[in-house]
C-alpha cells in the first residue's frame, strides 16, 4: 500500500512540476492594467468556481463508497466530516486569509524578479520544507551534508540573481518578496498536510475553501478601497481570458499538490517539484524573450544538484 501512495505522490508531483513552472509565465503575460491585487482576487474566485463541481463530485463517491462497504468506514466519515471540528474550521480560516495575502505577494514578486528568477526562488521552498517537516512533523532529521547544500542552492539563487557579481546589496525585491511567500505558504502547507494525514480534509476540499475565502476577502477589500469601474477590465475577452487561464493554473497546481502531500512527505513532495525552474526558464525565454544567461544556467545547475544531494542522502540511522 505504502508502495502504491507513493507511486500516486510522483504522478501527481510530476503533474505539478508543469503546472506550477507554468505559473510566473502566465502572471508576466497579462495586460499591464490588470494590477496584482485583482489579478488575485478574480483568479481565487474562478478557483472555487472550477473546484465546487469537483469538490462535491469527491464528497458524493466518499458517501457512495459509505453505502456500498464497511471497509475504511471510520476513515470515509472523518473525510466526510472532518471539516465540521473546531481546530480544523480554524485551519481553513487561517488557510483562506493566508492565500489572501501571498498570490498578491507571489504576482508583485514575479513583476519584479522576471520569469526566470522566479522559478529559482521558488526552489528555496525545498529548504523550509525540510525545515518545517523536521519541526512540525517530525520527519528525517536534517544532516550536515544537508545544510551544505542548503547553502549551495543559496549560492545558485545569488549567483544567477547578481550575474556572476555576488554583490547582494543589490539584491533583488522581487526575489525577497518570492521567498517570503514561500516561507509563509510552506508554513501553511505543512499545517494542512496534518489534517490529510489524519484524513480530516481532502485535496478538492481544501482548495475550494481556500479559494472561495480568500477571493471572497480580497473581492471585498477591493471594491471598498478601488472605485467600482475598475471592474470593468472583466468586460474586455483579453484580460478575462488570463484570468481563466491563471485561475485554471493555479487552481489545479494546487489540486495536484494537496493530492501529492495526501501520499508522500512534505519534504519529499517539495523535492519532487525541484524541475520548475526548468520550464519556466524554457517558457519564459520562448515566450516572454525573457534573456537565459550563462549566469542563469550556473545557478540552475547548482540549484537542481544541491535538491538532488538533498533528496539522495540516505537517513541517519
Amino acid at each position: 500500500m505504502k508502495g502504491d501512495d507513493f507511486k500516486k505522490g510522483i504522478i501527481y508531483g510530476a503533474i505539478g512540476i508543469f503546472i506550477i513552472g507554468l505559473q510566473p509565465i502566465i502572471a508576466n503575460s497579462r495586460p499591464a492594467i490588470i494590477d496584482p491585487y485583482i489579478f488575485a482576487a478574480i483568479t481565487a474566485l474562478i478557483e472555487a468556481s472550477i473546484f465546487l463541481p469537483i469538490f462535491l463530485f469527491e464528497r458524493k463517491e466518499y458517501k457512495k463508497k459509505l453505502e456500498v462497504s464497511t471497509i475504511n468506514s471510520e476513515r470515509i466519515q472523518s473525510l466526510l466530516n472532518g471539516w465540521k471540528k473546531k481546530s480544523n474550521l480554524k485551519v481553513l480560516f487561517v488557510i483562506g486569509v493566508t492565500f489572501s495575502i501571498v498570490p498578491v505577494l507571489l504576482y508583485i514578486g514575479y513583476e519584479l524578479a522576471g520569469s526566470i528568477l522566479s522559478g529559482l526562488a521558488l526552489k528555496t521552498e525545498v529548504i523550509f520544507a525540510l525545515i518545517f517537516g523536521r519541526i512540525i512533523l517530525n520527519e528525517e532529521k536534517i544532516s550536515k551534508l544537508k545544510i551544505l547544500f542548503f547553502s549551495v542552492l543559496f549560492l545558485g539563487l545569488i549567483i544567477a540573481m547578481t550575474q556572476g557579481s555576488l554583490n547582494i546589496i543589490e539584491f533583488n525585491m522581487g526575489v525577497l518578496i518570492i521567498i517570503i511567500s514561500v516561507i509563509i505558504f510552506t508554513f501553511i502547507h505543512t499545517i494542512t498536510k496534518i489534517k490529510l494525514d489524519a484524513h480530516e480534509l481532502f485535496a478538492s476540499q481544501v482548495v475550494f475553501i481556500r479559494n472561495l475565502l480568500s477571493g471572497t476577502i480580497l473581492f471585498l477589500i477591493y471594491i471598498i478601497i478601488f472605485p467600482i469601474e475598475n471592474l470593468l477590465i472583466l468586460l474586455d475577452p483579453m484580460n478575462l481570458f488570463f484570468f481563466l487561464i491563471m485561475g485554471f493554473d493555479y487552481g489545479f497546481s494546487l489540486f495536484v499538490w494537496y493530492k501529492t502531500l495526501s501520499y508522500i512527505e512534505i519534504s519529499k513532495a517539495s523535492i519532487i517539484n525541484s524541475l520548475t525552474p526548468i520550464i519556466s526558464s524554457l517558457f519564459g525565454f520562448l515566450l516572454l524573450g525573457d534573456l537565459f544567461t550563462l549566469y542563469h544556467f550556473v545557478g540552475l545547475v547548482l540549484i537542481i544538484v544541491s535538491i538532488y544531494m538533498i533528496v539522495r542522502e540516505p537517513k541517519s540511522s
